[in-house]
């Protein structure tokens, strides 16, 4: 495999079809267990690979290099063979705050709830400090050291201002599914699904039936892409190009 993505469960990807539409290259989909993973990693048998769930962080003792962003985010989703040596990156943190801008949602001293404490979830949580976030709160089904539960939050938070899901709560086909009910939150201005399929959410269609913006994570899934397609290849590619895919897609 030359470029591709690596990942558990690979079936709902759209990463193939977004990453060769950008270039004239092959781009495959590679599962791989938790077995398979290290000796794919120690074979090094590829030139630039995207990694998604559930190997972010575990993918970081196999680098050689890392990234300054990808080092304090504590997780990696890109990674480059350069004369040997394999260099880790984190695109997804420009994804996220990309879709933040184009969306218009303002964090600046708002209180935010981050569900989920994955890969992703770090990549989130860095974008929120840097936007000046009042607080962030992380849930989680549950508990574990520095996260609240879900009945904790709805019991405390009540008042968040914004709630951003990393989980794959809610992903197909499990639509029906939601990560939790936003009954409690009566002050939600914005609710961000990571998710992008399906394009609405159970938790975005609760969040807009409430009057908040509901934005999903396929903007996000094709902006990381651009970033990391940039990293492959030594370039830049025009926004013209990543509109185009991202409006074939939605």
């Amino acid at each position: 495999m030359k470029y591709g993505l690596i990942g558990e469960k690979l079936g709902h990807s759209y990463s193939k079809r977004i990453h060769e539409a950008m270039r004239q290259e092959a781009y495959e989909l590679k599962e791989l267990s938790r077995e398979e993973f290290p000796e794919f990693m120690k074979e090094r048998a590829f030139a630039g690979i995207n990694v998604t769930i559930p190997y972010k962080q575990a993918v970081i003792p196999y680098l050689d290099r890392l990234d300054d962003a990808a080092a304090r985010i504590g997780a990696v989703n890109t990674v480059v063979c350069r004369d040997g040596e394999l260099w880790g990156y984190n695109t997804d943190y420009y994804g996220f705050a990309e879709t933040l801008h184009e969306n218009r949602i303002d964090v600046a001293g708002r209180k935010v709830l981050v569900l989920g404490n994955g890969g992703a979830a770090k990549a989130v949580l860095a974008v929120f400090e840097d936007e000046g976030a009042g607080s962030v709160l992380t849930v989680k089904y549950k508990r574990e050291p520095g996260c609240l539960t879900y009945e904790e939050a709805a019991c405390a938070h009540a008042d968040a201002d914004v709630i951003v899901n990393t989980s794959p709560v809610g992903m197909f086909p499990n639509c029906d599914a939601s990560p939790m009910s936003l009954t409690p939150y009566k002050n939600l201005c914005a609710v961000c699904d990571l998710i992008y399929n399906p394009p609405v959410t159970r938790l975005l269609s609760d969040a807009a039936a409430q009057g908040a913006a509901a934005v999903n994570g396929l903007r996000m899934l094709v902006l990381q892409a651009k970033k990391a397609s940039e990293l492959f290849f030594g370039d830049v590619l025009p926004m013209e190009a990543a509109d185009k895919i991202y409006g074939e897609l939605l």
